[in-house]
């Protein structure tokens, strides 16, 4: 986790005020007001978000040399006239930013999807080149930069990564959040290129990715520039990536060892990863074979040791677990074993919010049963617990 630098009392104001306050302000005050914006591009315009765009843009461009985080987000694109014009907007603004800002240390730009068919093949290439331009520019003074959801190429994506390292064929950024960075199937683990620009980061403090990067040579190169300063891999595990690779118990136990702060890494997979949390979410994906109870009965109950999880792991039960919300197709009986476990002192839950998710589009059988569990533990529910359950049909 990053510290948060400390914030002055402007920070406290909201943003209403202080774009009045500024107006009477000089230069070097206004650098001091902490006033950030988020710029969002999406849907199709309104003149309210039109406005507000333009205003946005218009307070980095005249303030862009006080700029010290810059957030932008592109939500739900959806025509070949939207992707260019955007493109011609960040050509201006990485541009200006380039030329006159020297105080950025964070760079967030997500959901850029650039695999789509929105984005013709020269407004991208044109994009991609001048967030490289840009990259190159600041990479000495940048510390965080976010490409979650850019959907690149692996040429592109290694290209853009190379960038933040391309003056001194070293990268000293701590912070590099590569989620859905590349574009589905690709198997990034098998490729040199790949290993070849990730050596190049020598501090990595923070690093969040998919799986379908992860490989031996990946971990020894980790291990060797950034033993000194990794706490936290972050791994996002998706339906649709490769997983073909082998990666071996030794090479995460070596990485381990070497970590001065290993105890704060959370990772998955093996036996001798050191995980400490896990996080599963799923989508409405239509392969009826893929079920959550083999993740729950094989894969948790290797690190019981340190997730201090108890035997029966599908109830979900954790000695020092508070508050439990389940979205998910399961049977009504959950709730009864559960409630059944909280009755006998063996879990100390005082919220429970569960949503039941059905096929049948007659949920009364499933609502009786519910409403009989709800009597038989009326006395613990009323007296102990934060409780809503609720059934939905999912169509």
């Amino acid at each position: 986790m990053r510290c948060e630098p400390e914030q002055s009392a402007w920070a406290h104001l909201p943003d209403v005020c202080l774009e009045h306050v500024f107006h009477w302000l000089h230069d070097r005050d206004r650098s001091q007001a902490a006033l950030s914006r988020a710029i969002t591009f999406c849907g199709r315009p309104l003149r309210a978000h039109t406005l507000e765009l333009q205003s946005a843009l218009w307070y980095v461009k005249r303030f862009g040399k006080y700029l010290e985080h810059l957030d932008l987000k592109l939500a739900n694109p959806y025509n070949t006239a939207f992707t260019q014009k955007f493109q011609v907007i960040m050509r201006g603004l990485l541009s200006h930013l380039g030329k006159f800002n020297s105080r950025l240390v964070s760079l967030s730009i997500k959901y850029l999807d650039l695999d789509h068919l929105i984005w013709k093949t020269v407004v991208r290439a044109q994009f991609i080149k001048n967030l490289a331009t840009f990259l190159k520019r600041t990479s000495k003074q940048l510390d965080y930069v976010n490409f979650q959801g850019a959907r690149v190429s692996l040429e592109e994506g290694c290209e853009l990564l190379n960038s933040l390292s391309c003056l001194t064929n070293k990268s000293f950024i701590s912070e590099i959040n590569i989620e859905d960075f590349f574009s589905f199937y690709l198997p990034v683990y098998s490729s040199t290129l790949f290993h070849q620009t990730m050596s190049k980061f020598h501090s990595l403090v923070t690093l969040t990715f998919n799986y379908n990067c992860i490989s031996n040579e990946l971990l020894v190169i980790l291990q060797e520039h950034s033993a000194h300063s990794l706490c936290t891999l972050n791994i996002n595990c998706h339906i649709h990536d490769p997983h073909g690779q082998v990666v071996w118990g030794m090479s995460w136990a070596n990485l381990a060892r070497e970590v001065m702060k290993h105890d704060h890494l959370a990772r998955i997979l093996l036996v001798e990863i050191p995980v400490r949390s896990i996080s599963l979410r799923s989508c409405y994906f239509s392969d009826p074979e893929w079920t959550m109870r083999p993740t729950l009965t094989n894969l948790l109950p290797a690190y019981w040791h340190v997730l201090q999880v108890r035997e029966t792991i599908l109830i979900l039960l954790c000695k020092n677990l508070l508050f439990l919300k389940v979205w998910a197709f399961l049977s009504v009986t959950f709730m009864e074993r559960l409630l059944q476990n909280h009755a006998e002192s063996k879990c100390i839950l005082t919220t429970i919010k569960v949503r039941i998710y059905t096929v049948q589009p007659d949920k009364s059988e499933e609502d009786q049963m519910l409403c009989d569990i709800y009597r038989k533990f009326k006395h613990v529910i009323d007296s102990e617990l934060n409780y809503f359950i609720i059934t939905h049909t999912m169509v």
